[in-house]
């Protein structure tokens, strides 16, 4: 069509560039601020942590694969992760599942699949999600989704930045500029900046301003594009990804990943391609209206549990047995163990087999260093 949109049959109008997409989902990390209920055999993404029935892996799969099909759907994980991901998503297609033989954070994952994808399908326009996300709107995210791909073919490096419903200190922000004038977009701006979590103070100023979104760390570009805008800053990580998408599909991929992954920088995609791609102008941001949350801690999902109602207690777990009084906060357990909770707010209790928590919603952000001690402790046994 001369308008540059396509028709497809129940889908609606959208632009031609959504054809193009193929979604990634990096499903990697351990997500140590939710210890000692995701470990190392059991990350954050294969937990229920919404009440739904179903993980936060196969939440993230069904939101994005009625975009382009579930065999546009690529799945980068750990080794030891594979069996659990293949049994949570049944379709995902062997040729589609990339594994790390240890994480290198997300500049080597993303670019991975970016470097395969571009080699099988010169031209293709990747998204990134984390495996491990909660959205409320799937119908708007999808909308997103798609206005972000007709972004991402002009040229651009695109996000979709969350339009915040309060001050958060927790999440990271993305300050939008000039609107842009592209076919098939209603909502794309220049992304100016990244800001790393501010205090409470700096928040509300970016709240009110009506110019700063939260970043939800989704990047959507042609894979062409983001390589190159990688190999700016890491031309030897890209060189490595490159060298290995050329004999990802033949028999040496196993030599080549034992030869190359190990000697990959580890460096996180906001820093080798979001903000210097912002500063030179070639980042924009898509507005997300709808819910998100990274569910980065305990605290998080007594929000998400309570419909965000602080005086209520969550309770989470197949076989919990809690007996409560006067009391908020989340327990969250997978013993049958009775937990009684008398006159105490906003309190966190994770109960497994080896391992018991106990602090508080305020506190939740420090579960992460327990397990640092832990780790310099020599206790991998309950990590």
């Amino acid at each position: 069509m001369s308008d540059g949109t396509m028709r497809w049959a129940g889908r609606g109008t959208e632009p031609e560039a959504t054809r193009k997409f193929y979604a990634v989902i990096p499903a990697g990390g351990i997500g140590s601020r939710l210890w000692p209920l995701s470990r190392a055999d059991a990350p954050k993404f294969l937990h229920d942590l919404t009440g739904s029935g179903q993980t936060l892996l196969k939440e993230t799969w069904d939101r994005l694969a009625p975009i382009n099909g579930e065999d546009r759907v690529m799945v980068v994980c750990g080794r030891a992760h594979r069996a659990a991901v293949e049994d949570q998503l049944p379709t995902l297609q062997d040729h589609n599942v990339v594994l790390e033989s240890e994480g290198k954070d997300s500049s080597a994952a993303i670019g991975l699949a970016a470097a395969i994808l571009e080699h099988r399908e010169p031209g293709v326009i990747i998204g990134s999600f984390a495996a491990d996300h909660v959205i409320g709107d799937v119908r708007r995210f999808r909308r997103a989704v798609i206005e972000a791909t007709a972004v991402a073919d002009a040229g651009y490096i695109a996000t979709i930045g969350i339009i915040p419903s309060e001050p958060a200190i927790g999440f990271g922000y993305i300050e939008g500029g000039e609107k842009l004038d592209l076919p098939g977009t209603t909502s794309a701006y220049v992304a100016t900046r990244f800001v790393e979590k501010p205090d409470l103070d700096t928040a509300r100023e970016y709240v009110e301003s009506g110019r700063y979104m939260w970043n939800a760390g989704m990047f959507i570009a042609k894979a062409s594009v983001l390589l190159e805008e990688m190999a700016k800053t890491k031309p030897a990580l890209v060189e490595g990804l490159r060298k290995l998408a050329a004999g990802w599909d033949g028999p040496d991929r196993g030599v080549l990943v034992d030869q190359i992954w190990p000697g990959l920088e580890k460096i996180a995609i906001d820093y080798s391609v979001a903000e210097p791609a912002a500063a030179a102008g070639r980042l924009a941001v898509v507005e997300g209206d709808f819910s998100w949350d990274d569910v980065g801690d305990f605290a998080s999902i007594a929000k998400l549990q309570s419909g965000g109602r602080g005086s209520d207690l969550a309770i989470l777990g197949e076989r919990a047995r809690v007996l409560a009084d006067s009391s908020s906060g989340i327990v969250v357990t997978d013993s049958d163990r009775l937990i009684t909770l008398i006159g105490v707010e906003n309190i966190v209790v994770v109960d497994t087999k080896d391992a018991l928590l106990v602090t508080t919603s305020e506190h939740a952000q420090r579960v992460k260093s327990v397990v640092d001690a832990l780790k310099l402790s020599g206790r991998t046994d309950v990590l």
